[in-house]
């Protein structure tokens, strides 16, 4: 108690006590605090969510990229490059230029098992669950690759070898377009033919280096081992080159799985290389007319050809009149695949135009290809 309880001061502080209690109105706080603690409860709850959306985010767009997509705006497919020499296994035969150049450093190359013949069947294995993306293109003049049968072989020597034609597609897939086109048509030369002829292709994919070729039906063909080799040979270029890339490993599969054998002889269980194109590829070949092809005159004829000092020998016959004009050119560069040409002046008719090689060991014709065309 004041010893002044009349003391003024006190009086005016007990009033202005007073005043300022009576201004507040008394209200139930419990859902104010409740409010507060739910608050502050709750980022601990969200943020491991966060967390994990946030990697999940970081770990899908790393898979989107480990795919790659063939540019849409590419016109043309595959073989931008002339093919290598007798000592490259990576090269590109030569083809009409592309927008669409290779970059990528080459992938360690894996055995290819078209040059190993397992010794006993092996076993069928599902395929790698990763799945790759198609590639598609608006428009493509995609390059497909036969067999033809060599002139001139040795026991050394396999039988036949690659040649390749132009196929045009609209719009699609270059790859699988390829590959149908391989297993399905008619070369469109009476002198190739395909050993795919039969088979079922359902997909064509690419995950990393690998490309995976997968089919409803493999061909049934039985070959010996030299030609089975050719053959296996011939998807693989046919599908690098529609893919414009001669890196990438071929994985064949029937209904998802590998590890069938082609034509008798090869495994594939593991991914296929691109074979060395002098063990595989024609020595020589025309490469801008079409058997049947209907042209004017002068033309040129075009090729490719690896031949000894260059020299590629060539001949023109009149098929009703047995006209004949007959040299030879050179490459633009010898003992290599370099590409060739060959000016003529024909008067109207059907004509064979032949180019070949000259053996230099006994002067024999070693490799030849031909074309019939009419001559308005």
């Amino acid at each position: 108690m004041s010893d002044h309880p009349n003391d003024p001061f006190d009086d005016l502080m007990r009033q202005a006590l007073a005043n300022e209690a009576d201004r507040i109105e008394p209200a139930d706080a419990l859902p104010e605090i409740q409010a507060r603690a739910r608050a502050q409860r709750r980022p601990a709850t969200r943020r491991p969510w966060v967390l994990t959306a946030g990697a999940a985010a970081i770990g899908t767009a790393a898979a989107i990229g480990a795919f790659a997509v063939l540019d849409d705006s590419a016109k043309t497919a595959g073989d931008d490059q002339l093919a290598g020499s007798p000592g490259t296994t990576t090269s590109a035969t030569g083809a009409p230029s592309s927008t669409i150049p290779t970059t990528a450093p080459a992938p360690t190359p894996a055995p290819s098992a078209a040059t190993q013949p397992p010794t006993s069947s092996p076993k069928t294995t599902a395929a790698p669950s990763v799945r790759g993306i198609p590639e598609t293109v608006r428009s493509a003049a995609v390059p497909v690759y036969w067999l033809g049968e060599k002139v001139g072989t040795t026991t050394a020597d396999p039988t036949v070898r690659l040649y390749r034609t132009w196929s045009k597609i609209v719009h699609g897939r270059p790859a699988f377009e390829a590959v149908r086109i391989m297993t399905s048509k008619d070369a469109g030369d009476p002198d190739y033919y395909s050993a795919w002829r039969g088979a079922q292709v359902s997909s064509v994919t690419r995950a990393g280096d690998v490309v995976t070729v997968d089919f409803k039906q493999l061909p049934q063909t039985e070959l010996d081992e030299a030609a089975a080799t050719i053959a296996t040979q011939q998807l693989v270029y046919t599908v690098q080159g529609a893919m414009n890339n001669a890196r990438d490993r071929v994985q064949v599969t029937q209904q998802g799985r590998a590890g069938g054998l082609l034509f008798g002889h090869i495994d594939t269980s593991r991914p296929f290389s691109r074979a060395e194109a002098s063990k595989v590829q024609a020595l020589v070949w025309i490469d801008n007319l079409t058997d049947g092809q209907v042209t004017k005159s002068p033309l040129t004829v075009t090729g490719i050809a690896a031949a000894f000092e260059g020299t590629v020998n060539w001949r023109a016959t009149n098929l009703k009149t047995r006209a004949t004009q007959a040299d030879f050119t050179t490459t633009k560069e010898g003992q290599a695949f370099s590409p060739f040409a060959v000016p003529l002046k024909l008067q109207p008719g059907q004509w064979r135009i032949e180019a070949y090689l000259i053996s230099d060991a006994d002067g024999s014709i070693s490799d030849t290809d031909s074309k019939t065309v009419f001559v308005k």
